[in-house]
């Protein structure tokens, strides 16, 4: 209405304009209505059009403007408002230049704003001109000025945030008396008391934080009480010091640990979220405040056991992450505080992992913490905050699935965080004790004696930043205490141990009854009095160590994740002191203890799988009745914990390390204790458990095809997970990435769905043995087992129950045959070699096969019948197939049975399953590679192709050949997603360090295990590998089956024709003639099931030949 009596022409128009935009500020100020401060921006660029350079009120207009856009930038984050702000803000300074009575109002306002993009971007150089032109206003007005006050408390916080991004201690105390001075300013009934009270007490809060004095953070407190006197309900300022005062108790909560701190410090804050109703430019603050003070009512709870299931513990926790959730909703990309929000709900789900061991959750952590970092740039003054977040969930991660690479990021990202906190920083001992603690784990994983050294320096060091009184020292005591533990046990010096004690004593001193870290503290003094007693054998220190492990339990309930940590220890110094006294209670207490492990409803870690490890050792060495559980509760807990693990090369020393004798064990136990078909079912669950992972993304579906269009659709949609997951194998860095994480889980939620189908609950479950028997169908299965408390074999027939067979050997022996003929297969050829090679074989024969040849004669399994042999350990080295007295007229093994391989007999039993219904093209293609690169040339190889198409060309539906430089690694990978058939011959180029690169050798490089992992096959059938070595694997861990023919094998091809060392060329030759004349059966048709025999008369043939006995043998049939 004014302005239509104001046309464009009158004079007052800038006026009006500009009132009426100054009466829509306040109204925003007062509602928060957006649309009225997009208005009141718009009336005041008409006003400033109005107001050309040389207008007297062009300087306020200027000001003006910059402050609505500055009032925008706050409530929407957007960077480019609060740039012209600044620039605004300039183009006032310049138009008051000393002298000017509204130059100090000017240098305010430019000061202001800089430090809004300071704590948005972080420039160091936007703080320290703020602070530049906030020491200028201040000089502009003198003791006396009414706005000196104003001043005081502008320079302070500036300076208090230089202090928090560098740490320097000057600036915090100059801060700290500026607003001193600026409270004198404000006596009781000033306005602006309230303000000044609070701001005092968050410079001293800053210092308590930084250097612990317990009287900063007391002062703080009645400062803040004495601020929200004076802003009662009603009042614009009254939420702030509602969150002011909760925040200074939750920090008194945090170092003292009195619950009622705790209480009144969330009442206070849900009070001043109340006042921050939805559209509040403060809500997220809240949100996170609520958010942050619930998190900390839960880690309470959580500690004092008997209260934790009275305070509604897990409905606090549940409630901090709903609440960070929102506030991170109301801080969109751009906007200032997006990188604390992320950081608060990453903390809040980290948490809730803590507690409940989601894996979800403790991914979805990481991905926060990440996505903070990149909104905190190098200078940013939270970048060494996020660091250390990041670090932090990464070796949360590290400890429950055991990545290096988790380990070696974690101390990359705290070595970042230390430079950014140099001497002198109010969080450096913080980033010493944070570094030192991981290169402490990666001592304990990797046992390199630098990273120990160095990991004592930092402790040492931060220790001495926390002096008696300093909230982190306890903390510090601890780590010092952890490291030096960990160097008297790898070196056994008296003085480390003493002072491992002490530290630890002095640490639980510091955490009384309720602090959160008590059962920690507990814990830590436990094992270094435990320590002693096994250097020393006092027994005060074995009994106190038990007490001590007993009140660390009582604080760790059931539902605890460190519940397991604490029955373990308590088990294992209960055991100790079993063993010194003989007490028959406390092995009783010890079985107790650990019967809770299957109970344990927290999702399962590594520490889970380490305490039923120890159950099983601890029920073997006194023949405890639990031993047969105590494995099956370790299994289980192996196949929840490998499922964490996403199937990567990087990852397979963790499968490695937590398999470890598991399953041989295992079926050990199970035969002492005539449990035979779980023995059977318990060493399939625990072995090759790294293919088992992979061969779930591969898995026939037979029975859904019968459930219609439900079936159907579940069937597609798994493939297509499976697929993508298989593709991604080894291709990126980061295996937990938000796509890869996104995958699994739809690849898992998928798996469910599946197994909601009728006759489908165990789907891609471990197999039970009515399943696994379904491997002797066509023949006996004989596992062989080599464990360290006894070595056995178990005949698994098809029509009864399995059939033990003991074998009169001991691993140890086992062990050093493997190693014997390990070194003799690499200097096969000579004539003593020859009789080395025939002892070996004799002694096969005489312990292990003839035992198990006379069951199988006893079960009507007649000569000539094809076996299956399933060895397990070290007997997976030795070539059982060729055992034999090898002299005239007496018995051998291959003049009496057909013999074949299965890795697993869940592997035999899927590839019997690939049958096709009928009879589809076949499709063979033969490579050879006699050149390859880098390589020495083989010279049989263009002759053994040809051979292998003089037979086959007329039989199969189609015959490629690719041979020299068309046998690359594309060219052969290519080739396998068309033929069924496949004859490789080539260099094999086994690598035992890193197996997953044991490779055939291409034209123009390795085609590696890796690659054929992420192959995606169509129904491939047979493959002969005339190739050396294809058949060798880890040594370290042979139960794994990482080699060239088990990755054939479990990539889909149902037989497979391997070597277990060195072939000769023209043997090479000579076998491939006379095997693919007896492939093909009657009809005229290659039948892959027809490998073994073929190949078995093909060597008998040899035998004639005067071939050397060892390249009789070198072949072997793996599969149908």
């Amino acid at each position: 209405m004014v302005l239509k009596r104001c046309p464009p022409v009158h004079s007052n128009r800038s006026s009006y304009l500009n009132n009426i935009a100054n009466s829509l500020r306040d109204r925003f100020t007062q509602r928060g209505v957006p649309s009225d401060l997009d208005e009141c921006i718009e009336l005041k660029r008409a006003t400033l059009l109005r107001r050309p350079p040389g207008h007297s009120d062009r300087s306020w207009t200027l000001s003006n403007l910059a402050a609505s856009l500055g009032d925008r930038f706050k409530q929407r984050g957007v960077p480019s408002d609060l740039d012209e702000c600044i620039e605004l803000h300039r183009a006032a300074l310049l138009l008051r230049p000393p002298g000017h009575s509204d130059r100090s109002w000017s240098l305010d306002s430019l000061a202001a704003s800089l430090r809004d993009r300071f704590q948005q971007r972080g420039v160091p150089s936007d703080l320290d001109e703020c602070i530049e032109l906030n020491r200028a206003a201040l000089l502009l007005r003198p003791p006396g000025h009414s706005d000196r006050s104003r001043s005081l408390h502008n320079l302070a916080a500036t300076l208090q945030d230089r202090s928090q991004q560098r740490g320097a201690l000057s600036d915090l105390d100059e801060c700290i008396e500026l607003n001193r001075a600026a409270l004198l300013l404000c006596p009781p009934g000033h306005s602006d008391r309230s303000r000044s009270l609070n701001n005092l007490a968050a410079s001293l809060g800053d210092r308590f934080r930084q250097r612990g004095a317990p009287s900063d953070l007391d002062e703080c407190i009645e400062l803040n009480r004495a601020a929200l006197l004076l802003c009662p309900p009603s009042h614009s300022d009254r939420s702030l010091s509602l969150n002011n005062l909760a925040a200074s108790l939750g920090n008194r909560f945090r170092q003292r640990g009195v619950p009622s701190d705790l209480d009144e410090s969330i009442e206070l804050t849900r009070a001043a979220l109340l006042l921050r109703p939805p559209g509040h430019s403060d809500r997220s603050w809240s949100l996170n405040s609520l958010a942050a003070s619930l998190g900390d009512r839960f880690n309470l709870a959580a500690s004092l056991g008997d209260r934790f299931q009275q305070r509604g513990v897990h409905s606090d926790l549940d409630e901090c992450i709903e609440l960070n959730r929102a506030a991170l909703l109301l801080c969109p990309p751009g906007h200032s505080g997006r990188s604390s929000s992320l950081d608060n709900l990453a903390a809040s789900l980290g948490n809730r992992f803590l507690q409940r061991g989601v894996p979800s959750d403790l991914d979805e952590c990481i991905e926060l913490n990440r996505a903070a970092l990149l909104l905190c740039p190098p200078g940013h003054s939270g970048r060494s905050s996020s660091l250390n977040s990041l670090a932090a969930s990464l070796g949360d991660r590290f400890k429950q699935r055991g990545v290096p690479s988790d380990l070696d990021e974690r101390i990359e990202l705290n070595r970042a965080a230390l430079l950014l906190r140099p001497p002198g920083h109010s969080d450096r001992s913080l980033s010493l004790n944070n570094l030192a603690a991981s290169l402490g784990d990666r001592f304990q994983q990797r046992g390199v004696h630098s990273d120990l050294d160095e990991c004592i320096e930092l402790n040492r060091a931060a220790l001495l930043l926390c002096p008696p009184g300093h909230s982190g020292r306890s903390s510090s005591l601890d780590n010092l205490a952890a490291s030096l533990g960990n160097r008297f046990r790898q070196r056994g010096v008296p003085s480390d141990l003493d002072e491992y004690i002490e530290l630890n004593r002095a640490a639980l001193l510091l955490r009384p009854p309720g602090h959160s870290d008590r059962s920690w503290s507990l814990n830590s003094l436990a094992a270094s009095l435990g320590d002693r007693f096994r250097q020393r054998g006092v027994p005060s220190d074995l009994d106190e160590c038990i007490e001590l492990n007993r009140a660390a339990l009582l604080l760790r309930p059931p539902g605890h994740s460190d519940r397991s940590l604490s029955l373990n220890n308590l088990a294992a110094t209960l055991r100790d002191r079993f063993r010194q006294w003989g007490v028959p209670s406390d092995l009783d207490e010890t079985f107790g203890l650990f019967l809770q492990l299957p109970h344990i409803s927290h999702a399962v870690s590594l520490t889970h799988l380490t305490a039923a490890k120890s159950w099983a050792t601890a029920a073997e060495e006194t023949n405890h009745g639990s031993a047969l559980l105590a494995y099956q509760t370790a299994l289980k807990f192996l196949d929840q914990h490998v499922t964490l693990v996403s199937p990567s090369s990087r990852h397979f020393d963790v499968v490695r390390i937590a398999t470890s004798s598991l399953a041989v064990d295992a079926f050990s136990c199970c035969i002492r204790h005539g449990e035979l078909t779980t023995a059977v079912q318990l060493v399939e669950q625990g072995r090759v458990v790294f293919w088992t992972q992979l061969s779930r993304l591969s898995t026939p579906f037979g029975e859904l095809f019968l459930l219609g269009d439900t079936g159907a659709a579940l069937e597609e949609e798994f493939k297509q997970l499976s697929f993508r997951l298989r593709s991604a194998f080894d291709r990126s860095t980061e295996d937990q990435s938000p796509q890869m994480r996104q995958l699994t889980m739809q690849w898992n939620d998928v798996v469910s769905r599946i197994r909601m189908l009728p006759d489908l609950s165990r789907f891609l479950l471990p197999p039970l043995f009515s399943d696994l028997q379904k491997a002797a169908a066509e023949g006996p299965v004989i596992i062989v087992n080599a464990s360290q408390y006894s070595c056995d074999a178990l005949i698994v027939l098809s029509d009864q129950d399995p059939v033990h067979v003991p074998i009169d050997i001991t691993q140890t022996e086992v062990s050093d045959l493997s190693s014997e003929f390990q070194s003799l297969s690499k200097e096969f050829g000579s004539f003593d070699n020859q009789h080395k090679l025939v002892s070996i074989l004799r002694k096969l024969w005489h312990d292990i096969v003839d035992p198990v040849v006379q069951v199988l004669r006893a079960s009507n399994v007649h000569p000539g019948s094809r076996i299956w042999w399933c060895p397990t350990a070290e007997f997976t080295l030795l070539p059982l197939h060729a055992a034999g007295l090898y002299e005239k007229k007496r018995d051998s093994l291959p003049h009496m049975y057909i013999s074949s391989y299965t890795p697993t007999l869940a592997t035999l039993v899927r590839a019997r399953q690939q049958v096709s219904r009928d009879a589809p093209p076949q499709h063979f293609v033969a490579i050879g590679q006699g050149n390859p690169d880098g390589g020495r040339p083989l010279e049989c190889v263009a002759t053994e192709l040809a051979a292998v198409a003089q037979r086959l060309v007329p039989v199969v539906s189609s015959f490629a050949s690719l041979e020299d430089n068309d046998a690359t690694v594309e060219g052969a990978l290519d080739a396998l997603n068309h033929n069924q058939w496949l004859h490789l011959a080539c260099h094999g180029m086994p690598n035992r360090q890193q197996p997953f690169e044991s490779s055939f050798a291409m034209r123009d490089g390795p085609l590696m295990i890796k690659h054929i992992i992420r192959s995606n096959w169509q129904k491939p059938e047979f493959a002969f590998l005339s190739a050396c070595h294809t058949t060798v694997g880890d040594e370290k861990s042979p139960d794994e089956s990482i080699h060239l023919a088990a990755a054939m094998q479990f990539s889909g091809f149902r037989s497979v024709i391997g070597s277990m060392w060195s072939v000769d060329d023209e043997v090479a030759q000579q076998v491939v003639s006379a095997f693919y004349d007896k492939l093909v059966d009657d009809s005229g048709r290659l039948d892959c099931t027809r490998a073994a025999v073929a190949l078995h008369k093909a060597m008998k043939k040899l035998r004639h030949n005067n071939i050397p006995l060892e390249q009789q043998i070198v072949f072997v049939h793996i599969g149908v």
